[in-house]
């Protein structure tokens, strides 16, 4: 087979393990994390779902047993250590081995650096930031140790996704938000030239206003949701499908050549003039 028709029909995903992170969601809806998960198990990947509240990683197990993956739930806070390492371990344990982290992690915020309360500033840090860093801690040495020799050998050891936003790259009241974003395609950078000599690739995706039960469940009006729609160029809004999509693809072999990029997922948003408001993306 040649090298050519070797990528075009081996995205390098079956068999392997993948942890996701904030891989629940309330009731059907679809989340970043859910889609992320579904994706690859439909992709032949074994997915550990973890999430803060586990039942709602039990509701991605479901689905995705339901379409005839293999997945198992994990209840993890990762704000902690510990229950990172137990993560990890969970998903060796069942797997025997790991090769991609899927960091989905994150909450919001309102507020510039005069109205936001130091407790509240250093919360989001450490949800949007600090549980990537924790996770991708325990994660690399149990992808190093399940690889194939790392990039001398002209293999990829494993791939990680850390989920930004498009705030990140156009602040719009929501500082806090916005900066921990930034942080999070900061480290993608330095984590692919870390790790790059381990064979791991590690790369970003940034989307915009998506809609998910994440942004519907406080309540959206129809008003509110059409405004997001016309945010974009194409007129339409983005889905969790459309990041997890993405999430997928860089994890995939097809990325095999694409390491500390982000990838912006926002139907053109930033191409756009901003206007300020508080619909976060």
């Amino acid at each position: 087979m040649s090298d050519q028709q070797e990528y075009l029909d081996d995205p390098g995903l079956r068999g392997k393990a993948a942890i996701v992170t904030g891989g629940g969601a309330e009731g059907e809806g679809i989340g970043n994390g859910r889609a992320a998960a579904i994706l690859l198990a439909r992709s032949g990947v074994r997915v550990l779902v973890a999430d803060l509240r586990r039942e709602l990683a039990e509701n991605t197990v479901r689905m995705i047993e339901q379409a005839g993956g293999e997945a198992v739930a994990h209840g993890a806070d990762v704000t902690d250590e510990n229950q990172c390492r137990e993560m990890v371990a969970a998903a060796m344990k069942r797997f025997g081995r790991l090769d991609f982290l899927d960091n989905n992690v994150g909450i919001g915020g309102r507020g510039s650096v005069v109205e936001m309360e130091p407790e509240e500033w250093r919360r989001i840090m450490q949800v949007n930031v600090e549980t990537m860093y924790l996770a991708a801690r325990h994660a690399i040495p149990a992808m190093i140790a399940s690889g194939d020799g790392g990039a001398t050998t002209g293999a990829t050891t494993g791939a990680i996704v850390n989920v930004a936003s498009i705030s990140a790259l156009r602040p719009r009241g929501l500082t806090a938000y916005s900066t921990s974003k930034g942080a999070v395609i900061a480290l993608t950078r330095a984590m692919a030239v870390d790790h790059g000599k381990d064979g791991i690739r590690v790369n970003c995706v940034a989307p915009g206003p998506v809609h998910t039960p994440m942004v519907y469940s406080a309540g959206m009006s129809e008003e509110a949701r059409q405004r997001r729609r016309q945010a974009s160029p194409l007129g339409i809004e983005g889905t969790g499908w459309d990041v997890g999509q993405a999430v997928r693809f860089l994890l995939s072999g097809h990325a095999r050549y694409i390491t500390g990029q982000t990838l912006v997922v926002d139907g053109g948003v930033t191409l756009m003039s901003p206007a300020r408001q508080h619909d976060r993306g």
